[in-house]
Formats: C-alpha cells, sequence, structure tokens
C-alpha cells in the first residue's frame, strides 16, 4: 500500500479553509501540535490522534513566543524533509501538515515594527513576565501584544526557570486553535506541566475541543524522547539515564510504603547528581492541580528537569497508590 502523501499548507486562511470544508462533511478533525524534529514519540501521538478522530493534522512550528532570548531557539534541531517521511510512515497516514512561517507577523508596517522596536526597553512594565523578561517575539520587535495565561497552573517546575516559556506555549496553542479549529488535541505527558495548562486554558476559556494526554515513549533503555536529544554526546546520553532509573526507583519505593517526599526527593538528586547532571528541580505534585506535596496520600507526578551538558530534559513519572 502506497505511503500517504499529506497535503502540505503554509497559509492560515487556507488551513482554516480546508477544515471547515472538512468539518461541513461531517469529519472530525485531530490536531497534533509539533515543533517538528519528529520522533517516535510524537508519532505516537498521531496513532493516538487516530482513535478520536477521522482526519489528522499536524502542525510544525517551532514558536519563539516560547523561548527567551538566552535560550535554545536558533540551535532547536530542525529537518522537514526527514518529518515528511516520518509522517508518510504512519499507520493511518496524517492528512494535513500545517507548517506557518511566522505566526507572528501581521503584515505591519514598518514604521510600527520601529515603534515597537523603540518601545521594548519598557516591557518590564508592560510586556514579557512583568519581570523585565521578554520572550524572542518582543525581543525582535514583533507588534504582537496579545498573551494567553493559565497564571496558577504556569508558576511552578519548569515555570521557574523558564518565565516566559508558558505564556508562549498557551498563545501559540490557542492561535492554532483557532486556526485548525480542530476537534480533539492530543498532547504528550513527557510535558506533563504543559499538558495540564492547555487542559486547564481550553476549559477556562470554553474552547469546544477534546484534550487528549498520551503516554510517554522512551526508547529501550528508559530514556524519555526528546527532540533535544541529538544535541546528547553519547556519555551524556548514558548519563542522563539517571534521571528515568531515579523516577522509577521512587514509584517502586512508593508503592512499597516509602509516601515521605523528601525522602524519595533526595534520593532522586543524589542519583542524578552523582551521575554528573545538574538538577533545575525535582518535584512531587498533585497529578490536577500541580501543587507540592509533602506525603504522598492520592495520585501524584513525580517531574524532574536537569541539565547534562548544555542539554536540559525533562521527564516525569505518575504514582497512584
Amino acid at each position: 500500500m502506497a505511503a500517504k502523501e499529506p497535503l502540505v499548507i503554509t497559509a492560515k486562511d487556507e488551513m482554516r479553509k480546508w477544515s471547515r470544508k472538512m468539518r461541513s462533511q461531517g469529519k472530525s478533525i485531530g490536531l497534533v501540535p509539533t515543533m517538528g524534529y519528529l520522533h517516535q514519540g510524537h508519532l505516537s501521538l498521531i496513532q493516538e490522534a487516530h482513535k478520536h478522530s477521522h482526519l489528522i493534522v499536524v502542525s510544525i512550528y517551532v514558536n519563539p513566543g516560547q523561548f527567551s532570548p538566552s535560550e535554545d531557539l536558533s540551535t532547536y534541531p530542525s529537518d522537514l524533509h526527514g518529518d515528511m517521511l516520518k509522517l508518510k510512515s504512519v499507520p493511518g497516514g496524517v492528512d494535513v501538515v500545517f507548517c506557518p512561517k511566522n505566526l507572528y507577523d501581521y503584515n505591519n508596517d514598518s514604521d510600527e515594527m520601529q515603534k515597537n522596536k523603540n518601545g521594548n526597553e519598557n516591557l518590564g512594565a508592560g510586556g514579557g513576565d512583568g519581570n523585565g523578561v521578554v520572550s524572542c517575539v518582543e525581543e525582535k520587535g514583533s507588534v504582537h501584544e496579545t498573551w494567553v495565561r493559565v497564571e496558577r497552573l504556569e508558576k511552578g517546575l519548569c515555570g521557574k526557570s523558564r518565565p516566559v516559556f508558558f505564556r508562549g506555549v498557551a498563545t501559540i496553542v490557542t492561535k492554532l486553535f483557532h486556526i485548525v479549529e480542530p476537534d480533539v488535541a492530543v498532547f504528550g505527558k513527557k510535558d506533563y506541566q504543559q499538558w495540564r495548562i492547555i487542559q486547564r486554558m481550553v476549559r477556562d476559556l470554553d474552547f469546544a475541543i477534546e484534550i487528549v494526554g498520551s503516554e510517554i515513549t522512551r526508547d529501550s533503555d528508559g530514556l524519555a524522547l526528546s527532540s533535544r536529544n541529538v544535541h546528547l554526546s553519547p556519555e551524556e546520553r548514558q548519563k542522563a539515564l539517571s534521571i528515568s532509573r531515579s523516577l522509577s526507583k521512587a514509584k517502586a519505593a512508593a508503592k512499597e510504603g516509602q509516601v515521605k517526599c523528601r525522602e524519595l526527593k533526595d534520593s532522586a538528586i543524589l542519583t542524578i547528581t552523582q551521575a554528573g547532571g545538574r538538577i533545575d528541580y525535582a518535584e512531587i505534585v498533585d497529578q490536577e492541580n500541580l501543587k507540592s506535596v509533602e506525603e504522598i496520600k492520592g495520585p501524584v507526578v513525580f517531574c524532574i528537569a536537569a541539565w547534562f551538558g548544555k542539554v536540559r530534559l525533562i521527564d516525569n513519572m505518575e504514582i497512584d497508590i
């Protein structure tokens, strides 16, 4: 059977027109948002989307709104040709690949762009995260000024060290929802906080979209799949296995009655630092509200972010006892 050739759409209006035409024919649409450089984890999201909808749209867009100028936007891996080949290999195929060039370009004239650049000096008072931290969108002088925030859920975990990240994620997902108009959207649970933030945003803003969380895909040795793994040296990759191993150890200990979170976190931190990692955070939080807990009494998730070399990795494991 020949591989399914997806339709490639780059324009917002064309994407919206296609979706509305399909929905008028009674077809449901599933969206899988990605930043490209696809791996098996992304492909598993597509397979999950097939369970919930007739047609599949995969977006490929590296969102500058979720990166601060000091982060790795310029080095984020990209391989559109390779991505297209992988998408053709997915059972059931993909109907549309939406890969816009710039979702923050509103065809404003250069005078307004220059005015906005000059105004960036005061972004601490009216832009960024309120503390003078801005995204790459603002840093480049874009006229975009509307942002979506899920104020409480974005504060902890990754939000502590990446203050513009979830504001950028919530905003670009909102834009994609308005452009693609899906019935279902699938997000990976590896980015656990992101998944919960999008769930809450959809609830609070009354989007008529079902948000599906898909389980983490791991390599055979346990490392959670990530597009950033390509930047790990062989030695760093081996050391990074300490993250998943420490999570598995903590889950097993909790099942055996060790429910004091301080001891579980200390053990994981020790394992990772001894392997050469640098901890960003190691937190055990409630699965729904992401509040830190001191003792496991219900469903929690153990979330870890750690650096190996110049690569920041995140992973998590749900614990239900």
